[in-house]
C-alpha cells in the first residue's frame, strides 16, 4: 500500500527543546530564593493531573496556578509565562522542516502534538506551520493526547488515509509503539538524519 502522508511531532522533533531545568530552573529558583527540591514541587502542583493536555484547564488558568504555586508578584507571572512559551517551542529544525516541506509534492503532511491552551498561537506565530501541515491536531483542542490510539485514528480520518498509508514520526518511543498498534508506520526520532533517511527509505519501498 503506498504511503500518502506523514505526520510529525511538534517537541522534541520539528522543535529542539532543551532540558526544563537547563533553560528556566536555575535561573527561576535563583530568583525566587527556593531550592531544587521547593522548586520541583512548586512546578508539579500546578497541573497535577494534566488538565492542560486534554483542554480541562486552559492557559488563564493554568497561569493563576503558576502565580499562586511559585508564589509570582504580577510581573514575574508574565514574565515566567514568556519564558515557559519560548522554552516550550524551542529553535525549529530548520532541516528537518525543509525536508518535511519538500514532501509535500508527494504526500500530505500533518501534525499530532500533546500541547496546551496557547500553543497553536505561540508556535504557528513562530514558525508557521500551517502553511506545511495541514491538519495541525494538538491534543488540547480535541481532548486525546498520545498514546491514545483515538488520537492517531483521528489524524488518519481527518486527512483521509489509512493508518497504513501513514508514517508517523515522534521522539517518544511509547507514542511511536502506540502508532504501530493501529496500524501506522512508525519512525522514532534521535537525530534529524536518521529520521529523513527512514522516512524516504519507507517512501521508496512503498512505491
Amino acid at each position: 500500500m503506498p504511503i500518502r502522508s506523514v505526520v510529525f511531532d511538534l517537541g522534541g522533533v520539528l522543535e529542539r527543546v532543551d532540558d526544563f531545568e537547563a533553560v528556566l530552573g536555575a535561573a527561576w529558583r535563583e530568583r525566587l530564593g527556593m531550592s531544587p527540591e521547593e522548586f520541583r514541587a512548586a512546578l508539579a502542583a500546578i497541573d497535577p493531573e494534566g488538565l492542560s493536555q486534554t483542554g480541562h484547564m486552559n492557559e488563564a488558568e493554568w497561569t493563576v496556578r503558576c502565580a499562586a504555586s511559585l508564589r509570582l508578584s504580577a510581573a514575574q507571572t508574565e514574565e515566567f509565562r514568556a519564558d515557559v512559551w519560548d522554552w516550550y517551542c524551542g529553535e525549529l529544525d530548520q532541516e528537518l522542516m525543509a525536508f518535511a516541506t519538500s514532501l509535500r509534492s508527494r504526500v500530505r503532511t500533518a501534525i499530532v502534538s500533546n500541547s496546551a491552551d496557547g500553543a497553536r498561537r505561540e508556535e504557528l506565530s513562530r514558525y508557521a506551520f500551517d502553511a506545511v501541515f495541514d491538519p495541525i491536531i494538538y491534543s488540547h483542542e480535541v481532548g486525546l493526547t498520545k498514546p491514545d490510539p483515538a488520537i492517531f485514528e483521528l489524524v488518519c480520518s481527518r486527512l483521509g488515509v489509512a493508518p497504513a498509508e501513514t508514517i508517523f514520526v515522534d521522539d517518544v518511543p511509547g507514542h511511536c509503539e502506540a502508532a504501530r498498534q493501529v496500524g501506522m508506520h512508525a519512525v522514532q526520532h534521535p537525530s534529524t538524519p536518521h529520521t529523513i533517511t527512514a522516512i524516504s527509505a519507507l517512501l521508496a519501498g512503498s512505491g
